[in-house]
């Protein structure tokens, strides 16, 4: 694991800083249902995007109860980049999300489609840098992965653990030339993709009862012989997932059991936690160094706080008693007020 993260840290993608202007069609699709305390900050980043000469940003409402619309209309003030469309009802055997973004996937014809969560934050230059990666690395997807802001202990905690997850155990190099699914690697908060090769799997159809879309996503582009990859975007985005324990607790449960496959693969993936982030402790200071600089080496590499890393073995028990919950919830886990 040591030795795998001190290789990423080397070879992981960073995009450049200074793109020349982009001149193929982009579309960023932005579902939202309930998002009135992240709107204004949203749309002010989003005018903010420079170096692309064919942008547009597809607002689609899935049913919201809050002033989600009102403040959407509010701050797009005229700004002909900007549309909003409304949601159709969603049909049982889809969930609300993979719909959304089937609607305004299906709404749209620009070349280049990007999706961004309502809780991410762009730096100016954040598209064009990383859709310029994209195209001339000639992937069909990447996946820029931002600045995970965590400021309660439990988003310390935790969220750290979704970078080191993947920084620790796939050698990103390798896996960017691999059709493997088993080496996909995916952040729907930040997904960039091919046209052509989203329509060649069905688009977002095919992963339209998937609670983690984008993992499922990536594995259908590769299993369709498309090529992708994780990217740095700690410089050019960030994203505050969560902001108390509860709705941290909550959105972990509704995932973590899907995101591991099986009992059988959440009891393997709980032992290999604790004997990489519990073991090293109980064996001794040794053993607990290495992990912590593993967890500082994937903090260096994606921006986040290298301290968090002496935290490594509460991290590791938070996230083990939150795939038990998610598997306990099953069946009874509610997301912005539908069963998932």
């Amino acid at each position: 694991m040591l030795v795998i993260s001190l290789t990423n840290l080397i070879f992981l993608r960073r995009p450049s800083l200074d793109s020349e202007i982009f001149t193929e069609s982009v579309v960023v699709l932005l579902p939202v249902r309930n998002e009135q305390e992240n709107i204004p900050q949203l749309i002010q980043s989003l005018k903010t995007q420079m170096g692309i000469r064919d942008l547009t940003f597809n607002f689609l409402d899935d049913n919201s109860s809050d002033q989600t619309v009102n403040l959407i209309e509010e701050h797009i003030d005229g700004d002909p980049r900007f549309t909003l469309t409304f949601g159709a009802q969603l049909p049982e055997d889809w969930l609300g999300k993979p719909f959304a973004l089937q609607q305004a996937f299906e709404a749209s014809d620009s070349q280049v489609v990007v999706v961004i969560d309502a809780d991410v934050r762009l730096k100016a230059d954040a598209l064009v840098s990383a859709i310029t990666l994209m195209r001339s690395r000639q992937f069909s997807f990447i996946s820029a992965y931002p600045k995970q802001i965590a400021i309660t202990w439990a988003e310390r905690l935790i969220q750290p653990l979704l970078q080191w997850s993947w920084m620790s155990s796939v050698p990103l190099r390798i896996a960017e030339r691999s059709h493997n699914p088993a080496f996909a690697v995916a952040n729907g908060q930040f997904f960039i993709a091919d046209r052509a090769a989203l329509q060649a799997v069905g688009a977002f159809e095919c992963v339209k009862m998937e609670i983690v879309d984008d993992i499922a996503l990536a594995r259908a582009l590769l299993k369709n012989g498309f090529l992708g990859t994780v990217i740095d975007g700690s410089r050019i985005a960030m994203c505050r997932m969560y902001q108390s324990w509860p709705e941290l607790r909550e959105g972990y449960s509704k995932s973590l059991r899907v995101a591991f496959g099986s009992w059988v693969g959440s009891a393997f993936a709980i032992t290999l936690l604790m004997l990489s982030g519990i073991a090293p402790l109980l064996l001794g200071l040794g053993g607990y160094a290495i992990i912590v600089a593993n967890r500082a080496i994937c903090a260096r590499a994606t921006g986040g706080r290298i301290v968090d890393a002496l935290l490594h073995p509460l991290s590791i028990l938070l996230l083990t008693y939150l795939i038990i919950r998610s598997w306990k919830m099953r069946g009874r886990t509610q997301w912005k007020g539908r069963l998932v």
